[in-house]
């Protein structure tokens, strides 16, 4: 019997490729593997996981807030105790589940669990999903056995030796070969005869992509010249419905969700996002032209960065975040109408595209044991 122990959460970013490695260790040993996620208490993993069929562990560990108010600052000065007090719980899991591996996705928990890892002698392996690390898998790096890597050139943050390009394991199917089109127009209500621009801010929204939308809007004359699928997210869903119920525009389709993004990507002629690692990896085995807009309230600024590596590769296309709701879908329909422009962004980025990235952690994985 293997016993692997998979850490993050988080936010999806860090969840989803867990569990999307946690499913092919599945389909890879099947009953000769038993898994556990270790996350955050009060954390978003706390319900997803056990929602999904896997047992979790929950560790007391919480970030360093950077907004001073007087909550924050106490729990900034209780930080080390919890930190300390999750690495001690971290070392009494693994000890008691007797790991063979541990696996840091990322996210609060992630650091004590790897941390107490290799303190216990116990093989880690850490998958970044960003093109540039952050401070803490640097820093855990040093002692772990293999680095899962989404880009090139990261021999900047880990030692070469141990680096393996897997790209970010996803759950869901996505492919290039467009899906079907025409049944994905009929769900929107759209025609095949105008091009569709996908915007999309993640399950709670974004406030410059929205914003960007309504300004557009405001500036038409009841009907636009691209059909536009239009994510708002959760948190805004009722005043962009209150914004559009009086800016009533023909040829666009505005949710707070999109339950089929099978449906959303073969309808797309043109994505416009944010740049979150698996967001990139997605458009990449879509192959979309997209246009992203990084955010810049995220650590490292790495959003900017991971957009940049396709930007430099020719891959895409970035409009910074102060700029969006001035020239955001300005740009997104100039490039609708670029067919040649679309083909040469389309035909780079899958380029860039891994398709098996699940399987090649697994197999990252799997030497860990055998040794």
């Amino acid at each position: 019997m293997k016993r692997i122990i998979l850490s993050g959460g988080g936010t999806g970013g860090h969840i989803y490729p867990a569990v999307a490695v946690a499913e092919a260790l599945k389909r890879a040993w099947g009953e000769e593997v038993e898994l556990l996620f270790v996350g955050a208490e009060g954390r978003m993993e706390m319900e997803k996981i056990p929602a999904l069929g896997y047992r979790i562990e929950g560790l007391t560990v919480a970030g360093l807030q950077r907004s001073l108010t007087p909550k924050n600052i106490v729990n900034n000065l209780l930080l080390p105790f919890k930190v300390a007090s999750s690495v001690r719980r971290a070392k009494r899991i693994i000890r008691e589940f007797g790991a063979d591996v541990v696996v840091g996705f990322g996210g609060y928990a992630s650091a004590p669990v790897l941390w107490a890892a290799q303190r216990l002698g116990v093989p880690t392996l850490i998958q970044e999903q960003n093109s540039y690390a952050g401070l803490t898998n640097k820093i855990l790096s040093k002692r772990a056995k293999r680095i899962c890597v989404a880009y090139d050139r990261m021999e900047r943050f880990f030692p070469a030796e141990r680096i393996t390009l897997t790209g970010n394991p996803l759950r869901g199917r996505f492919s290039a070969d467009g899906g079907n089109r025409e049944e994905a127009l009929t769900h929107y209500g759209f025609s095949a005869d105008m091009p569709v621009v996908l915007v999309v801010g993640g399950s709670l929204g974004t406030r410059t992509l929205n914003e960007m939308m309504k300004s557009w809007i405001a500036g038409l004359e009841g009907e636009a010249p691209v059909q536009v699928i239009w994510q708002t997210g959760k948190f805004y869903e009722k005043e962009m419905q209150a914004f559009l119920k009086a800016h009533p525009t023909r040829n666009i389709w505005q949710g707070a969700f999109i339950e089929r993004m099978d449906y959303a990507y073969a309808a797309a002629d043109v994505v416009l996002s944010r740049s979150g690692a698996c967001t990139v990896s997605e458009l990449c085995l879509v192959a979309k032209p997209t246009i992203f807009v990084p955010s810049p309230n995220v650590a490292e600024d790495h959003q900017t960065k991971n957009a940049m590596a396709l930007v430099e590769k020719g891959a895409a296309a970035m409009v910074h975040d102060s700029e969006a709701v001035a020239c955001g879908m300005r740009e997104a329909v100039a490039l609708a109408e670029d067919t040649k422009r679309c083909e040469a962004l389309s035909r780079n980025i899958a380029a860039l595209a891994i398709t098996d990235s699940a399987e090649r952690v697994v197999r990252e994985i799997e030497k860990l044991i055998t040794k």
